[in-house]
């Protein structure tokens, strides 16, 4: 710290003058106004003590924070220093501004040079004034301005900047805050964007080749990740599971339960030889670890290629579709509770696929998928579409958002179609 030796000087007199303190209080509204639009952090700092220069005239100026785990100041913007600059550290007991914050009020030094707690910047400043920035009385930082004549702040210019410290004070806590929502925004995003990868990397990369069937699923999630899953899990004798469900709720939340399920299903489809046996041991699994209110909807269905045909176990979920020579059934048998609610008895079906037949397999996204005037695309609609069209995930996905188009889309949409050629 460097001080300058005490002298004694003649501190002249400021009477307040009403007409200077219209005059300062017309470009404080003014400089007021720019400050509070501003919600960038850093650049509202900045636009602080270029205002402070302007209005003022002044030698220096200063803005320093302290930092949420000490009572450091640090400098966050200045003009007119060439000593301390912008990241400077000021810890207590340092200079006058450390005083000012630890007292939570105004100093003013008319002579810099009679104070032993002043630490020099420029040559030239002779008085210097600081004043505590506080939000709800609590002290936030320190505004400091400095200038090149002795006891240059008059009263009503220091009324003025204290005056204006409280208007920056408000607009440093707004931009703050602003700033730690925008980055819990991002953490938010960031986070989310890796779930969804990470979800993505669950689904199945390619459709497994599966000799005289044709086998294709896709998942359209609502928001950055969903609750729907699909997968295929290569069982005992060359058969192959096919597992499509929908997790309660919607986000994280359903994508976790979601990745649960979905980890529980494939270990127990290796080990299980049918579908109701699969069904049953994740129905007891879940019930005892999900949390209350949560479930899960599932068809899951061993396709066996050596006979055409294929056994499946509903769970809650929206019916299965059966398409041949251009008509579609709903196989609506043997309908249970969905997974994870209690414990109960699942009965399997099985159907023989014909060769040219299709089996749709889809979650409630689809069905539920609604347009601006509330109609939802419905079972007959789908039921129409398969029959007259070309049976594929993307053809059905194109339907649904031709029917809705332009509206939002509230669940996630899930599709698989496993052919017979």
């Amino acid at each position: 710290m460097a001080t300058s030796p005490r002298r004694d000087i003649q501190v002249p007199s400021y009477p307040p003058s009403a007409d200077e303190t219209v005059r300062l209080l017309l470009r404080l509204q003014k400089a007021a106004q720019k400050i509070n639009s501003i919600l960038d952090l850093d650049d509202l700092l900045e636009a602080v003590v270029d205002q402070v220069c302007e209005v003022f005239g002044c030698l220096e100026t200063a803005i320093l924070l302290k930092e949420d785990h000490s009572d450091d100041l640090v400098i966050r913007a200045t003009r007119g220093c060439s000593v301390h600059l912008k990241g400077e550290r000021f810890p207590r007991g340092r200079g006058l501004v450390s005083h000012a914050a630890q007292l939570g009020q105004t100093l003013y030094t008319p002579d810099v040079a009679l104070d032993p707690r002043y630490v020099k910047c420029e040559a030239t400043t002779r008085s210097e004034i600081d004043i505590a920035l506080k939000v709800c009385d609590r002290v936030i930082g320190v505004f400091t301005v400095a200038h090149p004549e002795l006891d240059g702040f008059s009263r009503p210019e220091r009324q003025v900047l204290e005056a204006m410290a409280a208007t920056v004070s408000i607009a440093i806590d707004n931009a703050t805050r602003f700033q730690r929502e925008r980055l819990e925004r991002e953490r938010m995003r960031m986070e989310q964007e890796e779930a969804r990868k990470i979800q993505e990397s669950m689904l199945p990369k390619r459709s497994p080749e599966i000799e005289g069937f044709r086998l294709h699923g896709r998942s359209v999630p609502a928001g950055i990740v969903g609750g729907d899953f699909f997968d295929y899990v290569r069982m005992r004798d060359g058969r192959i599971g096919i597992v499509l469900a929908d997790v309660s709720g919607k986000g994280l939340p359903a994508a976790l339960l979601m990745a649960t399920t979905r980890g529980v299903l494939c270990s127990l489809a290796r080990q299980h030889a049918s579908a109701v046996e699969v069904i049953q041991q994740l129905n007891t699994i879940l019930v005892e670890d999900f949390p209350a209110e949560k479930f899960v909807t599932m068809v899951f269905a061993v396709l066996d290629p050596a006979r055409g045909t294929l056994q499946f176990v509903n769970a809650g979920h929206p019916a299965p579709v059966l398409v041949h020579d251009g008509h579609a059934t709903l196989l609506g048998a043997g309908c249970g509770l969905p997974l994870g609610i209690m414990e109960c008895a699942y009965c399997e079906c099985e159907v023989q696929l014909e060769p040219g037949s299709s089996l749709v397999l889809f979650s409630d996204g689809i069905s539920e998928r609604a347009n601006s005037d509330d109609d939802e695309y419905g079972m007959d609609r789908l039921l129409s579409f398969v029959s007259r069209n070309e049976v594929s995930p993307d053809a059905i996905l194109r339907d649904v958002d031709a029917f809705a188009p332009g509206t939002p889309q509230h669940d996630d949409s899930t599709v698989i179609v496993l052919q017979r050629i």
